[in-house]
């Protein structure tokens, strides 16, 4: 039977089973219970239970492939960047920067004294956008060493969306009440959301760049040019990718969306996941525990922070800060829980469906820009530059 289960591809099928179980979990809870928390519990359990063996991932071999594709993965995020539709929704961008601003300040201000600096830095990047930038940091503490330190950023990213999309939630369903006053008085104007049409549009390709092979090789050199200036300058890999995926995708040479486009997007994150769930392999009950308090304090004061950032910065821009703060929120759980947080809100609050519309339309847009601007962009930068001060 050990045989068996140290077979590559029933290793691998073991573990996707529960990332799989996770993504069940988290349609049936409307995005509630998060798929990486379902996933990584599980994972933790069935280890520390003996049910799977400890070298199952080494096994699997699945997380070294996860591995090679961090840096493409970061390429893809930059052609996802829709800059006409950053620059007409700059109130987002704006709210989204000064909510991570207020978590950094409140983290950086607490968490040192409490902990040590690395601590802070184990948690602001992946708090600030998630997966790539939990790998990002988690990668550098591994190199230097850190102990269990190094589990930070993973259980951060496990836990911080069970306190940020019921906040969002919350703050998503007052603003919607606020619309229907609009509407039944008369004083709706729906916001003019940006589309990315004209953006979009792709150039017609030729028969060699219609090749999904050859697109997958167009990301991955730019990948591999990344990560090899990221081994000869002070610039973080994660940096020189992010920069090429949006200059790539500005002048041409890589495409909009461009893993999407090689049919590789989901194999991709995938193996990223792996990656994830790897950095708690033969962890104790023990070491979990012995974070738990600095990952509770983390999330508390980051989830703070981002609340009174986009409090702010909702001001600054003259929003109704109960629908910019849901935005700053976003750096806590990102696409799809922000798609499907807006879609619940919409078909809760709406009288009938023309008003479900309205409200959906006018509360999509800008969440989408404030994940795009945080899960995206600023948390790849922060980790990227704030582990070089490691």
């Amino acid at each position: 039977m050990s045989d068996i289960i140290h077979s590559p591809l029933v290793a691998t099928v073991l573990i996707f089973a529960l990332i799989a179980f996770g993504e069940w979990l988290s349609i049936v809870s409307r995005a509630r219970i998060p798929m990486l928390l379902t996933a990584m519990v599980s994972f933790m359990i069935l280890s520390w239970t003996g049910i799977f063996p400890s070298d199952l991932l080494e096994s699997s071999q699945f997380a070294a492939l996860g591995a090679i594709l961090i840096g493409p993965a970061i390429v893809h995020m930059g052609t996802l960047i829709p800059l006409k539709v950053l620059q007409v929704q700059y109130r987002a961008v704006v709210i989204s920067l000064m909510g991570i601003a207020g978590a950094s300040v409140l983290i950086f201000a607490v968490i040192p004294f409490l902990f040590d600096f690395a601590t802070a830095v184990a948690g602001i990047g992946p708090l600030s956008g998630g997966i790539v930038a939990m790998i990002i940091t988690t990668e550098k503490l591994t190199e230097l060493n850190l102990g269990t330190v190094a589990l930070i950023p993973a259980l951060i990213v496990a836990f911080q969306g069970l306190i940020g999309m019921p906040l969002a939630l919350n703050f998503m369903r007052s603003y919607s009440k606020r619309l229907i006053g609009q509407i039944d008085s008369g004083t709706f104007k729906p916001m003019n959301a940006a589309s990315s049409e004209g953006e979009g549009k792709e150039k017609e390709l030729g028969p060699v760049r219609s090749s999904m092979t050859i697109r997958l090789f167009l990301v991955f050199l730019v990948g591999a040019v990344g990560v090899v200036l990221g081994s000869v300058t002070p610039i973080h890999y994660s940096l020189w990718c992010l920069l090429f995926g949006i200059l790539g995708a500005k002048i041409g040479f890589l495409e909009h969306e461009s893993l999407v486009k090689a049919n590789s997007f989901t194999i991709t994150m995938l193996g990223i996941i792996f990656v994830v769930i790897g950095s708690m392999a033969g962890v104790s009950p023990q070491e979990v525990l012995q974070q738990l308090p600095a990952v509770a304090m983390i999330i508390i004061l980051g989830t703070a922070g981002i609340a009174l950032g986009g409090y702010v910065g909702s001001k600054l821009v003259k929003w109704d800060p109960f629908k910019g703060m849901p935005v700053a929120l976003t750096a806590l759980f990102g696409f799809p829980a922000d798609y499907l947080l807006c879609e619940e809100v919409a078909r809760s609050t709406a009288r009938n469906k023309e008003e479900e519309k309205q409200i959906f339309n006018e509360l999509l847009t800008p969440m989408l820009i404030g994940g795009f601007t945080t899960v995206t962009i600023a948390s790849v930068v922060i980790a990227g530059i704030l582990v070089s001060f490691l």
